[in-house]
């Protein structure tokens, strides 16, 4: 004789593993399709950006080849102005025409054969990045920058004070001791 609680007991495990299996598979289901909606984002946008690179670089392109048009006829900066924009019109064709993946493999393998070359151009771009990121900051001001940037500073040899130029206006601006034994600054430090 069995026992009718046990049977349902039975039943209730067997109900709970196959509840627990369709809840797995639903939500590997869910997970894959997020997945691929992610990635489906995320390389629509690296096109968009890769686009909006090779447009950047052939603008470039584009005011080179004008700026050395505008120059003397076979003189030496028009020559290096006119290979240059040659140069750049091509990588802009290459990054278009390059699947991400690719790119990231012939970077990879450059960076692997020339790492100080690699580095070096990584620490350009950066640097071009950052004056470009900053040119176009001030730029969206009103104009009214308050904030006077001042360059490197040199050590005047015969009163021993430090000479500063204020970047944007060219004024010498004093810091250290002038010949009253005051300390002066002029613009932001």
């Amino acid at each position: 004789m069995t026992d009718p609680t046990s049977k349902t007991s039975e039943d209730l495990k067997q109900q709970a593993k196959t509840a627990t299996a369709d809840l797995k598979e639903s939500a590997r289901e869910t997970a894959k399709d997020a997945a691929g909606a992610v990635r489906s984002e995320a390389s629509r946008r690296a096109e968009s950006a890769k686009s909006g690179v090779a447009g950047e670089v052939s603008d470039v392109a584009s005011a080179l080849r004008k700026a050395a048009d505008d120059m003397r006829d076979g003189s030496p900066q028009e020559r290096t102005f006119g290979q240059i924009a040659g140069s750049l019109a091509d990588v802009s064709d290459q990054i278009r025409d390059k699947d991400l993946g690719e790119m990231a493999n012939e970077i990879s393998s450059f960076a692997k054969r020339n790492p100080l070359l690699f580095l070096g151009g990584a620490a350009l771009a950066g640097f071009a990045a950052t004056r470009f990121a900053t040119a176009s900051a001030r730029r969206g001001d009103d104009g009214a920058d308050t904030s006077a940037p001042v360059s490197a500073s040199s050590v005047h040899a015969s009163r021993g004070t430090a000479v500063q130029t204020n970047v944007q206006t060219g004024a010498p601006a004093v810091h250290g001791t002038a010949a009253t034994g005051t300390t002066t600054t002029g613009g932001a430090s």
